[in-house]
């Protein structure tokens, strides 16, 4: 177990590293805000696709399609769970708050934090069962999250979830992967080029949103620790009890878990300026929650192991 929890630990502390590089070039303005907005815009319209289509490019198997559907399933109920343990347990008076405690709490940094530790502790299977934890979160951020942040029903788009990148991503390759077909050499050789540019890019852009977090805004909030003990601990409990009584396969759950006990997503921050809810409040949130999760990830993910008998 000790071995287990040094292993996954130090795959966080890499990924903690990569995100210092990025609180350094933000403390010291040699990144700007065009700069990094251009760069998340880069990994999810153009990284985050390439990473689907390489994670679901293999044979078909059967087995392994029945333990895909198994994370799929998994994704969407542990987010209803979150949305209806939310709605029971944070409230506030000013609406912006409360919406942004909620959100903050259902959904995970699955991208931009898991796929790259589950690619470095499970390999391609992890990043495979990872595509479809991130395709849910993808429908569930611009279906449920959208009307949380927005509380605007008429701006929900069947449109927009469809041209979703990331949807796109994961419907080539479901289709490359029901088919056993790959893409030519001379297109695949690209996306992987691309695809491994989803660990340094988007670790470098948190570490800059932390540099200009004011985390003293949420020290004194029980509300805000009781959003991030949710996000980083009860959800991923519930979730490991959920996967275990249900019998998922052990490498799916795994790679859930990962991605269900990562921190808060970025798209909290991004939902709550377009959308004029408490946008310092949700930078706070995920600059507070990304930092403790340097001690919560290695020890959900060694409890995921050490109960499901994994090396």
């Amino acid at each position: 177990m000790l071995t287990s929890f040094l292993t996954v630990s130090q795959q966080v502390v890499i990924l903690f590293l990569l995100i210092g590089v990025g609180f350094v070039c933000g403390k010291t303005k040699f990144l700007a805000d065009t700069a990094v907005t251009g760069m998340t815009d880069f990994v999810l319209y153009i990284v985050t696709p390439c990473v689907m289509i390489q994670s679901l490019q293999r044979e078909f198997d059967a087995a392994l399609a029945g333990a895909f559907l198994q994370a799929v399933l998994f994704a969407v109920i542990t987010t209803f769970i979150g949305y209806f343990l939310a709605r029971r347990t944070l409230h506030d008076q000013q609406p912006e708050r409360e919406s942004v405690y909620r959100f903050a709490a259902i959904f995970s940094n699955c991208g931009f934090m898991a796929l790259p530790l589950e690619s470095a502790l499970l390999g391609p299977d992890g990043m495979f069962f990872g595509a479809a934890f991130l395709a849910v979160f993808n429908i569930m951020n611009w279906t449920l999250g959208l009307y949380m942040m927005s509380r605007n029903r008429q701006l929900l788009s069947l449109r927009k979830l469809i041209t979703n990148p990331g949807i796109i991503g994961v419907t080539i390759g479901v289709i490359l992967f029901f088919t056993s077909s790959t893409l030519p050499t001379l297109v695949n050789t690209p996306v992987d080029y691309l695809a491994a540019l989803n660990t340094p890019i988007p670790m470098v852009v948190i570490g800059y949103h932390l540099s200009h977090a004011k985390l003293s805004i949420v020290f004194r909030d029980f509300r805000a620790w009781l959003t991030i003990a949710e996000r980083l601990i009860l959800l991923p409990l519930i979730g490991l009890g959920l996967g275990i009584v249900t019998g998922m396969d052990p490498i799916a759950l795994t790679a859930c878990m990962v991605a269900l006990c990562a921190p808060v997503a970025a798209s909290c921050t991004m939902f709550s300026v377009i959308y004029g809810q408490d946008s310092e409040l949700s930078v706070s949130l995920v600059s507070l929650s990304t930092l403790l999760s340097i001690l919560t990830m290695p020890v959900m993910i060694v409890l995921t192991q050490t109960l499901l008998a994994l090396p």
